[in-house]
């Protein structure tokens, strides 16, 4: 189980948005503080949506043997609708905003947030970069449709989170350690994910929604 939503959790957290802010936050004249409040505002959404996902999902008892279509109904469907989405956003060609180009018109809220970055706007920034995903969801309900006890769920949930939010802390941590050294790396990979970034999120949802869907499958017809 652990290892599916960890798998599932890392495909969510492979956001070029998510990734860009973090690098234009460690340039902002406070950056410890300015990434901290990021993350804290990036921990309390996924935390509350882990938790509404979990709560609804465990009350509706499709941990249990005899809910097995059910579990697995979910599954096929969330994983064909991560199909559908990959498909839609490779066929607009959206790509990541491009936090380069704050305060510029028309690159978007999160773009004008962080022109200036404040305590109170990094917080909404990071509830609004790490709004929920299909791919959060998936992970999610693999913990939450297991046999697993509670005490073990609820860890469960904390790896799948602090998987989510790779691209917050992990740059955080490696800033602390090698300042200058990981704002050279990040410049130069903020440039390759600007170019890349679309590949990446349609890649992520494509890659998900196959796993879940033959999961879905194998389940439904009692192969798995």
């Amino acid at each position: 189980m652990l290892t599916e939503a960890a798998g599932l959790a890392l495909l969510a957290a492979l956001s070029p948005t998510a990734l860009l802010v973090a690098a234009v936050f460690l340039g902002a004249a406070n950056p410890r503080r300015t990434v901290l409040i990021y993350l804290a505002g990036a921990i309390v959404m996924t935390a509350v949506m882990a938790t509404v996902v979990f709560v609804v999902l465990r009350a509706g008892h499709l941990y249990k043997p005899q809910e097995r279509h059910a579990r697995y109904g979910l599954r096929l469907g969330l994983g064909l609708l991560l199909l559908l989405l990959g498909a839609f956003f490779l066929r607009r060609g959206q790509k990541p905003p491009d936090p380069a180009k704050a305060g510029q018109k028309g690159q978007g809220l999160i773009s004008r947030m962080i022109a200036r970055p404040g305590p109170k706007e990094a917080f909404i920034v990071g509830i609004l970069v790490y709004s929920p995903s299909l791919t959060f969801v998936a992970a999610v309900q693999t913990v939450a449709t297991s046999k697993d006890s509670i005490t073990e769920s609820v860890l469960a949930l904390i790896v799948v989170i602090a998987i989510t939010l790779l691209c917050v802390w992990v740059p955080f941590v490696l800033y602390l350690l090698m300042p200058e050294r990981t704002g050279r790396v990040l410049r130069a990979f903020n440039a390759w994910l600007r170019t890349h970034g679309r590949q990446i999120l349609v890649g992520a949802m494509v890659l998900g929604g196959v796993v879940l869907t033959i999961d879905g499958i194998l389940g439904l017809t009692g192969s798995s």
